[in-house]
């Protein structure tokens, strides 16, 4: 498998033009690796430093040689003040582009993340991208022990618009009108991709969260967390945060997870996803931290990917009961990172579970090379 985008150089060097300052931004792709629809950050205190009058809705990203307009997104990350400029780019294999920031206007681009809490479909809480969207349940569900589940749910789509609010209106997202639907059956199982404590051969599952906190809402990035109250694990009492990011052009989201338990420094947990029972196809790669699962087709409905990337130590992956599971150790009282996601045959871009694995692999190299390296220069010249 070729080296991902272990180094990617950003260098800023900012110029003197039509009387305001004009920020270049010299972006070089190392790998031989094509870079598709990545959302890049760049830290806005580096650029504002030297660019002050920038803010948001004042300024436009152009690329330097074909003079096209790049999409941007300012992230706050629940803040008063932005942390980074996110850029969406693709790259070829050791390509080198040159980008601008001008004081103009920007376009009106389209919204490709998007997420909400859904107070009119007992607290669900719903997000997406221009690939694939997911929902989470609230506490109003655990009402309805019949409809109750605990894991998280995938909403296949094959558009790149949001459909989340469309879906909701009218009432009717287990049908296909053309975007796709909700076919996927969580249950009383992790489903795609949640994770639990696992003490003494059981799962113990939180029950549904009470409260919610967006901190980015697109256009390239959409983040929030959830906020679980106190349950008993093991006669311990255990409270969780879990934050969620995702990127426009990915099928994967990075979940954080927060355990906070007095008396203990680390907990076991397991990520699941739910198994059919139909043959699929299953990836375990205990050493990659990489759990896969390719679905049986369902004529009606299609295929749909599932998978889940653990960038920690994985003890051991196996079926268990109608659930593949994926068992590590994590710190308590502190961040614990992975990525899960999903993916539908229809869409047309990923249709196989040679496709969907591999999709995976590139993913975890991609988090092995410590993702995108960024190296600032400032320099100020008359243009």
């Amino acid at each position: 498998m070729k080296k991902t985008l272990s180094t990617l150089f950003l260098i800023l060097v900012f110029c003197f033009c039509k009387s305001v300052y004009c920020q270049k931004i010299s972006i070089q792709n190392k790998e031989e690796l094509h870079y598709n629809d990545k959302v890049i950050s760049l830290s806005y205190s580096e650029i504002f430093k030297k660019n002050p009058w920038i803010k948001e809705g004042n300024f436009k990203v152009i690329n330097s040689k074909t003079q096209q307009e790049i999409p941007y997104q300012l992230e706050y990350s629940g803040n008063k003040t932005p942390l980074n400029l996110l850029v969406q780019l693709s790259l070829n294999e050791k390509e080198k582009i040159q980008l601008e920031l001008l004081k103009e206007k920007p376009s009106d681009f389209p919204t490709k993340t998007f997420g909400r809490y859904v107070p009119e479909r007992a607290d669900d809480f719903a997000w997406e991208n221009d690939k694939i969207a997911f929902r989470t349940y609230g506490k109003a569900l655990e009402l309805n022990p019949k409809q109750n589940a605990y894991g998280i749910d995938v909403w296949v789509k094959r558009t790149t618009k949001m459909v989340i609010n469309e879906r909701y209106s009218r009432g009717k997202y287990h049908e296909d009108h053309g975007d796709g639907m909700d076919y996927y059956h969580v249950g009383y199982t992790l489903g795609a991709g949640n994770c639990a404590p696992y003490v003494n051969d059981s799962i113990w599952y939180s029950k549904n969260y009470t409260r919610y906190e967006i901190l980015d809402n697109g256009p390239l990035r959409t983040t929030f967390k959830l906020y679980y109250d106190t349950w008993n694990v093991d006669g311990h009492e255990v409270k969780a945060v879990k934050t969620i990011r995702l990127d426009a052009g990915s099928q994967l989201n990075q979940v954080e997870m927060n355990y906070q338990v007095e008396g203990l420094t680390h907990i076991p947990i397991v990520i699941g996803i739910i198994k059919r029972d139909q043959v699929g196809t299953e990836l375990f790669d205990i050493k990659g931290g990489v759990l896969g699962y390719w679905e049986p087709t369902e004529a009606k409905y299609g295929t749909t990917g599932v998978g889940v990337i653990i960038p920690t130590k994985v003890k051991n992956m196996y079926l268990r009961k109608d659930q593949y599971l994926a068992f590590t150790d994590v710190p308590t009282n502190t961040t614990f990172t992975y990525y899960t996601g999903a993916a539908w045959d229809r869409a047309g871009e990923i249709t196989t579970a040679k496709d969907w694995f591999s999709y995976l692999q590139v993913r975890k190299e991609e988090l092995k090379s410590n993702k995108i390296k960024i190296k600032y220069s400032i320099l100020n010249e008359l243009q």
